[in-house]
């Protein structure tokens, strides 16, 4: 991958695909433990094999985490430029399937928006599919970044 060091070295319409990584058991209790959900759909094996998914699942702020960070594995400086700021935003997020124990997910991105705000600064528009090892759909997301312009330093 080539290293993107602002804005403007990014084009609508240009698209990358992550590697994968499996979502454990370990990843489901801590993140239980950090974030204090310990709903029992995604803590109580006996609670969740009584639902619809017959097994414990992913919490979807867990896949949100793990999936937009992997990006980053595909090299410094591409899914975020050397000049970007600061996290603009995040929108339409959707969680269409579980996640599940022994999972494989990768993130699959296209840039969908640059917005120039001025000379040294704009948006860049992420839109993001968190896919399972069964090419199924787990989550939708767009993220915005804001980075610098035309080699300006963040």
């Amino acid at each position: 991958m080539n290293e993107k060091l602002t804005l403007d070295d990014y084009q609508i319409g240009e698209k990358f695909i992550t590697p994968g990584r499996t979502i454990t058991e370990s990843d489901i209790t801590s993140f239980a433990g950090l974030s204090g959900d310990y709903h029992p759909l995604h803590t109580d094996i006996t609670y969740a094999e009584k639902t619809k998914f017959g097994e414990r699942i992913a919490h979807g702020m867990l896949v949100l985490a793990v999936g937009t960070a992997l990006p980053y594995r595909l090299g410094p400086n591409y899914f975020l430029p050397e000049s970007f700021i600061a996290f603009y935003g995040m929108e339409s997020v959707r969680f269409t399937s579980p996640v599940k124990i022994g999972d494989t997910i990768r993130f699959e991105g296209e840039v969908t928006a640059i917005d120039v705000k001025d000379e040294m600064r704009g948006v860049l528009t992420w839109t993001g599919r968190i896919i399972n090892q069964r090419d199924e759909l787990c989550c939708s997301v767009v993220m915005k970044l804001l980075c610098g312009r035309l080699g300006v330093a963040s």
